[in-house]
């Protein structure tokens, strides 16, 4: 008794403080206003909650989701535990949390049990992000709003766009970072049925927008969730659908194509840098790569030639298409999924074929996915001086 009163207390601790830092993260995304400020106030405190309200209620909507659930099949399941990420100053991605988890005390024994599981987070946070962004694109402001940041963009009128993201403009006003958020199919989608189109935010606007901007972040967290690979909520998916050896193989080559195309464009191996600076690269990426593909648990051997082959793939193709460029974000949470999570989905002690109801539900959690896949989310470019 005394260790549950013990654990509900750090969980509320929990809560609350990525309560505080995500409401401090609204404060500094939406309004510029940091905590750092020596004239920071309680007025700019509350200028958050229109983003941590949002985002906080579909996390803890994705985690209930799988206690109930867990709850229904006897499966001992812990509450949330959230994970608050606290404000660092000139740190340009902070949001204020890493999200949320729930601890299963007891293994689920077979592979529908996994599956219901799974499926059932993803499914409800993705249901109330709908409604919530139903709301954001009918309540969003006039095209002028976004001068009540930018004054000094006013002068341009609604085509200020075509001026204040220009290289110029954006070196002679001393921007060091150019900050995009990268499309989806869903926001796509409400965009065109749901919006005004004239009140669209410009994508690099979005954070100005709290309450578009937590559900962006909210399909985001659901996207990487719903990924077909080892035991994340997409691979209890995709494993209910197909079977271990099927999930295997999907896993396996969703992990290289993730790692290929993140590491296109990648800057340390870019074959126009001097030797010497190339050199150290690629040794780092190779070492990284190695690591990487620890996850697929096979012999040294077989994972130094698929490290070199890889390797191989990539630096070819930049030689031959200096241009091309991938999205690097997706290589930290691929060394995530190689080092820590890993690439393949553990056997059920109970394996039985899904029901037809079950099978449907399956598939559209795929189809999620899809609507949520953005393939370069956040795209933080430097602005090049001189």
């Amino acid at each position: 008794m005394h260790n549950e009163r013990k654990r509900i207390l750090i969980q509320i601790t929990l809560f609350l403080t990525t309560f505080i830092t995500t409401t401090l993260a609204g404060a500094q995304w939406v309004h510029s206003r940091s905590v750092f400020m020596p004239d920071f106030s309680w007025r700019d405190f509350q200028g958050g909650l229109a983003f941590s309200v949002p985002l906080l209620a579909i996390l803890t909507v994705h985690e209930f989701g799988h206690y109930f659930v867990a709850m229904y099949h006897k499966v001992k399941a812990s509450l949330p535990y959230y994970i608050p990420f606290p404000p660092i100053p000139y740190f340009p991605l902070n949001i204020g949390t890493m999200g949320a988890v729930i601890r299963l005390r007891t293994r689920p024994v077979s592979n529908v049990q996994n599956f219901d599981i799974g499926v059932a987070g993803p499914l409800a946070g993705f249901f109330l992000a709908l409604m919530i962004m139903f709301y954001g694109f009918r309540t969003l402001p006039p095209p002028e709003y976004i001068f009540e940041f930018h004054p000094e963009y006013e002068q341009y009128g609604r085509d200020y766009a075509d001026v204040v993201y220009s290289p110029q403009y954006l070196r002679e006003h001393g921007i060091v970072v150019d900050v995009t958020f990268g499309a989806n199919l869903l926001f796509w989608i409400f965009e065109k049925v749901v919006a005004d189109p004239e009140r669209v935010p410009n994508p690099r606007e979005l954070m100005h927008y709290p309450v578009l901007f937590a559900c962006y972040l909210a399909i985001l967290f659901t996207c990487l969730n719903l990924l077909p690979i080892g035991q994340l909520d997409g691979g209890h998916v995709v494993y209910g659908l197909f079977g271990f050896r099927v999930h295997r193989a999907i896993a396996t080559v969703f992990f290289f194509a993730l790692i290929f195309y993140a590491g296109l464009g990648l800057q340390y191996i870019d074959p126009s840098l001097p030797h010497t600076d190339l050199l150290i690269g690629i040794a780092g990426y190779l070492l990284f790569l190695f690591v990487a593909f620890r996850g697929l648990r096979l012999p040294t051997q077989e994972t130094l030639m698929y490290v070199l082959l890889m390797f191989a793939a990539q630096f070819s193709l930049m030689a031959y298409m200096p241009g091309i460029r991938g999205y690097e974000g997706w290589l930290l949470f691929a060394f995530i999924l190689g080092r820590f999570i890993g690439v393949e989905h553990p056997p059920s002690e109970i394996e039985q074929p899904l029901d037809g109801a079950r099978v449907l539900i399956g598939w559209f959690a795929l189809l999620m996915f899809v609507l949520c896949f953005s393939p370069a989310p956040i795209q933080i470019q430097p602005v090049i001086v001189g």
